[in-house]
């Protein structure tokens, strides 16, 4: 339920909040911010506060060089590593022009508009995120090391497992501003490890993977540690990915996950650059488990889907992306690949095939594709392109 500007302030007044951060996101889904104080608010809410376009990657190139923030309240969260006294909330923002109207560069907009559509025709989804990240020690000097924090391996435990107790206190942040982690445990890498949300509306999920990514590297600090989210932080050891459990349903209840997940396979290729950003992205594709062609299996190994079935639904997880894409922009995109097969009734094609297409193997082939995809131009903004395919 929507909360009103007089319930936002009687939540400030009560929680003795004195600072307000507007969170934003760029084109690469890196997260800004303003601070302003509560006496700012109400012109927040009504017209937006201004911010400066012209620095911010995505909405640089924008007709309009100041743009504004509109706090969106359900995303109020108090910042709990900050002082109790003079407390610090947090609130995501949508980005508007100066004549009012939703910036179309803003990828939590696109985001909006995708649900909006996938609404209309009468089709629910849900995403769950697992991703995965790197602690490192930092030098003397405070600057991060590749050093990891450990040397213990899959689901160890304490002692090895020297990550426990961060994961523990990310768990407890997490949960203290308003979200629920799943499960969490050692990863494959020394060092790497895993934190597992439940599923949640597409724009729930990824407000959800933005405020992780500032926890964990916030709690990370805190133990004199960095966080590293990159795709392939030490050669020769696993890559960090960032999978996807899709969920899809139509308003009569009928699981149409697999025809989703059909339609992603199929659209994949044209915008994998905005599911693997980087040129790392593409080291980590095809080593270590993580999948390098357009297959899926029921099995759960090096495939780009696993698709199986939780208590009577379809899930559908998605096993290429990593944590260097927006998580906006990516669930826009999955919405629309899966509406695609879902209208089309795409079916899945045979399971793990010898002769399956393989994913770009290189940030420059994936910008091609995307470049040339009439299904990328439709769903992204050309000014949204072109940051990703220079």
């Amino acid at each position: 339920m929507e909360m009103t500007f007089d319930e936002v302030m009687k939540f400030i007044e009560e929680e003795d909040v004195k600072f307000i951060r507007l969170a934003f996101r760029d084109a690469f889904g890196v997260q800004k911010n303003i601070s302003v104080l509560p006496g700012e608010l109400k012109k927040a809410f009504g017209f937006g506060a201004p911010i400066n376009a012209r620095e911010i990657a995505g909405f640089d190139s924008d007709d309009y060089p100041t743009l504004y923030l509109r706090p969106d309240a359900d995303t109020m969260a108090i910042l709990p590593w900050r002082p109790d006294s003079g407390r610090v909330l947090r609130m995501y923002c949508d980005v508007y022009t100066s004549l009012g109207r939703e910036c179309s560069a803003d990828t939590r907009f696109l985001l909006k508009e995708a649900v909006k559509k996938a609404k209309e025709k009468g089709i629910e989804f849900k995403f769950g995120n697992e991703a995965e990240f790197y602690l490192f020690l930092k030098d003397e000097n405070g600057e991060p090391t590749k050093i990891p924090y450990d040397r213990a391996g899959y689901m160890d435990i304490a002692p090895m497992d020297r990550c426990e107790n961060v994961r523990r206190e990310i768990s407890l942040t997490i949960e203290r501003m308003g979200l629920i982690p799943e499960r969490s445990h050692h990863e494959r890498g020394p060092g790497q490890n895993e934190i597992d949300f439940h599923y949640g509306k597409p724009l729930k999920a990824a407000d959800q993977m933005t405020t992780f990514k500032m926890v964990v590297s916030t709690i990370a600090d805190r133990y004199g540690l960095v966080a590293d989210f990159s795709p392939l932080p030490l050669p020769e050891k696993p890559g960090n990915g960032y999978h996807i459990n899709i969920f899809a349903e139509d308003s009569n209840g009928r699981d149409v996950a697999t025809n989703a997940a059909a339609g992603i396979m199929e659209k994949i290729r044209e915008f994998t650059i905005f599911l693997n950003p980087t040129d790392a992205s593409y080291s980590r594709l095809g080593s270590h488990y993580a999948p390098d062609r357009v297959n899926w299996s029921r099995m759960g190994n090096a495939e780009l889907m696993h698709i199986d079935n939780i208590s009577g639904k379809t899930r559908a997880e998605l096993r290429s992306p990593d944590a260097g894409s927006n998580p906006y922009l990516v669930y826009a995109l999955l919405i629309h690949a899966g509406l695609w097969g879902i209208e089309n009734r795409i079916e899945l094609p045979q399971e793990m095939p010898a002769d399956a297409l393989q994913l770009p193997g290189s940030r420059k082939e994936a910008a091609k594709l995307a470049r040339e995809s009439s299904f990328v131009r439709n769903v992204v903004p050309q000014s949204l392109i072109d940051e990703y395919v220079i």
